[in-house]
C-alpha cells in the first residue's frame, strides 16, 4: 500500500473543502465580520495547511492499485467529513463533538438531517458553509479530486471507473474522462439555473444560492427552520420541484436533452418508471390528505403530496408542512417511494430506481421460467438486453442493502430510538432522505436521540451516499491485514 501516493491524493481532496471554507470567511466579512469569523479562519487555516502538507513534501506516483483506490475514496470522504466540522464546532452554541459531526457528515453526504432546533440563529457565514458541504457532497467529493488531476493521469482514469457505478456508467455515451465533465457540466449548470430562478422568484440573493446550493445536490438544508415553506410561495415551491427532479434523473440524460436539441432522450425506460412511480405515490398520498382531513380542498391535497413525494424520492429532504400531523398511509407512501431514491448518474445515493426495475424485471422473468420452463428470458431494459453477470451485481445490492437497513433498525432500538423513528431514521439515513417521522420529520430535527443513535446514522448516511462497496472493500482490506 503506498500510503504517500493515498495521502497526496487526499490533500487534494481537503483543499477543497478549504476553498468552501474561504468562501465563507468572505461572507462573513461582507456582512460586517459575523461570530462565526474566526471558526473559520482557523478551520480553513488547519484544512489547508493539513490538505497541502502532502502535496509540497511527496513526490507525485501516477499509478495506483485497485486497493489503494478504495482506500483514497473512502478517506478522502472521512477526512472531509472531520475537517468539515471543525467550523460547527470551533462555533460552539448548539455544536457538541458529536453534534458537529453529525451536521458535518449530514451535509457532506447531502442527507440533510440535522441537529439544529433554531436554524435561523446561525450566523450567515455558517449557513453558507453548511450548504457548501452540500455543494461539494452532491458532485462528490472524489469527483472534485478528478477535476484537478490530469486527463492523461492513470490514477484519473482508475478512480473514475471506482467512483461511477456501473449502472451510471449505462447512460453516458462517452469515455470516462468525459463522463466526468458532463456530470459537473449538468451539475454546475443545475445550479446557476437554479440561484437565477429562487431569485426571480423572490428569494434574496443570499437565500437563493443556498437554496440552489441544496437542491442541486439533492441535499435539503435551508436557511429557514420551515424550509422551502417558510418562502410561502408556489411558485418557489414549484420551482423546487422541478430541480429537484431534475437533479435526481441521470445527468447523462439531461445533457443528450440540451446537446440534441431532442426529447428522445427521456424515452427512457427508468425515467418513465420513475416519474410513474412519484406519480402513483402523489395520488395515493393526495387521496388520504383529503379524505383524512389534512387538507380541505384537493388542490392543496395534492399539491402537498407531489411536493413531499417529490422530495423524499429524490432524496432531497425539503418541506412545506409537518408531517407529524399526517394520517399513516400517507407516511408508509412517502417512506416507500424513498427506498427508491432517484436514478443512477444522479446526485442521488442509496438504491435508485434503476436497480428496483431490474428486481421487478428479474422478478417477473422467474416467474415466466416458471410457467414456461423452455422459453428463454433475459431482461430487456429499453433498447439494452442486460446479461446475467450484469443483473446479480444488482439484485445483491439490494439484498445488502435491506440487511444493513435490518440491521440499522435493530441498533437503533438498543439505542434508545422508539421502533418507529428506528425505521424511519434508518430509511431516512440510509437513503440520505434527511427528514423521518414524528419529533424527527420534515419540521422536527435529530438533537433528541442519543449520541449512540447520532453517530449510526452518521455511518448509514456514510454507506448509502457512496453505494456500500468502497466501505465493504477497505473494510475486509483491513480484516485480511488484521489476520495476517
Amino acid at each position: 500500500m503506498n500510503f504517500k501516493t493515498i495521502s497526496r491524493t487526499v490533500g487534494i481532496a481537503l483543499l477543497v473543502s478549504a476553498l468552501f471554507m474561504f468562501f465563507s470567511i468572505l461572507v462573513s466579512v461582507a456582512g460586517g465580520n459575523d461570530s462565526a469569523l474566526a471558526a473559520l479562519l482557523i478551520s480553513f487555516t488547519i484544512t489547508a495547511i493539513v490538505g497541502a502538507f502532502p502535496l509540497i513534501f511527496v513526490r507525485r506516483n501516477n499509478s495506483i492499485t485497485m486497493k489503494e483506490g478504495y482506500v483514497i475514496i473512502v478517506l478522502s470522504w472521512l477526512l472531509s467529513f472531520i475537517f468539515g466540522m471543525l467550523p460547527y464546532l470551533l462555533w460552539g452554541g448548539p455544536f457538541t463533538v458529536i453534534n458537529a459531526w453529525f451536521e458535518s457528515v449530514s451535509g457532506y453526504t447531502t442527507t440533510g438531517a440535522t441537529i439544529l432546533e433554531n436554524v435561523e440563529a446561525l450566523p450567515d457565514s455558517l449557513l453558507f458553509w453548511r450548504s457548501s458541504t452540500h455543494f461539494i457532497g452532491g458532485l462528490g467529493i472524489v469527483v472534485f479530486l478528478l477535476l484537478i488531476i490530469p486527463d492523461s493521469s492513470p490514477i484519473r482514469l482508475r478512480l473514475t471507473n471506482m467512483e461511477l457505478s456501473s449502472l451510471s456508467k449505462d447512460g453516458y455515451n462517452a469515455r470516462a474522462n468525459k463522463t466526468i465533465w458532463i456530470f459537473t457540466y449538468v451539475y454546475l449548470g443545475l445550479a446557476v439555473v437554479a440561484f437565477l430562478s429562487y431569485w426571480a422568484a423572490g428569494m434574496s440573493a443570499f437565500d437563493a444560492i443556498n437554496h440552489a446550493f441544496s437542491v442541486c445536490s439533492s441535499g435539503g438544508f435551508s436557511t429557514r427552520g420551515l424550509s422551502i415553506g417558510a418562502f410561502d410561495s408556489r411558485l418557489i415551491e414549484g420551482l423546487s420541484m422541478l430541480f429537484m427532479i431534475l437533479s435526481s434523473v441521470h445527468f447523462g440524460m439531461v445533457f443528450m436533452v440540451f446537446a440534441t436539441r431532442s426529447l428522445k432522450p427521456l424515452n427512457n425506460p427508468v425515467l418513465k418508471f420513475y416519474l410513474g412511480a412519484i406519480a402513483l405515490t402523489t395520488l395515493v398520498t393526495g387521496f388520504a390528505f383529503k379524505f383524512q382531513g389534512v387538507f380541505d380542498d384537493w388542490g392543496g391535497a395534492l399539491w402537498n403530496a407531489a411536493f413531499h413525494t417529490i422530495s423524499m424520492a429524490s432524496t432531497t429532504g425539503f418541506a412545506i408542512a409537518d408531517n407529524c400531523h399526517w394520517p399513516m398511509t400517507a407516511n408508509i407512501m412517502v417512506l416507500a417511494i424513498s427506498l427508491m431514491c432517484g436514478c443512477a448518474g444522479s446526485t442521488c445515493g442509496a438504491i435508485k430506481a434503476d436497480r428496483i426495475l431490474v428486481l421487478f424485471k428479474a422478478i417477473s422473468r422467474q416467474i415466466s421460467s416458471i410457467l414456461h420452463p423452455s422459453a428463454m428470458n433475459g431482461i430487456r431494459i429499453g433498447k439494452r438486453m442486460m446479461k446475467e453477470e450484469q443483473i446479480t451485481p444488482q439484485i445483491l445490492y439490494i439484498a445488502l442493502y435491506v440487511l444493513i437497513l435490518v440491521v440499522s433498525v435493530v441498533l437503533s432500538v438498543m439505542l434508545g430510538v422508539d421502533s418507529e423513528n428506528a425505521i424511519a431514521a434508518s430509511l431516512s439515513s440510509l437513503g440520505n432522505q434527511g427528514p423521518a417521522l414524528g419529533l424527527l420529520g420534515t419540521m422536527g430535527n435529530f438533537n433528541s436521540i442519543t449520541e449512540g443513535a447520532k453517530i449510526l446514522f452518521t455511518i448509514d448516511m456514510f454507506i448509502g451516499r457512496i453505494e456500500i462497496y468502497p466501505v465493504v472493500a477497505v473494510l475486509a482490506m483491513l480484516f485480511s491485514d488484521w489476520r495476517k
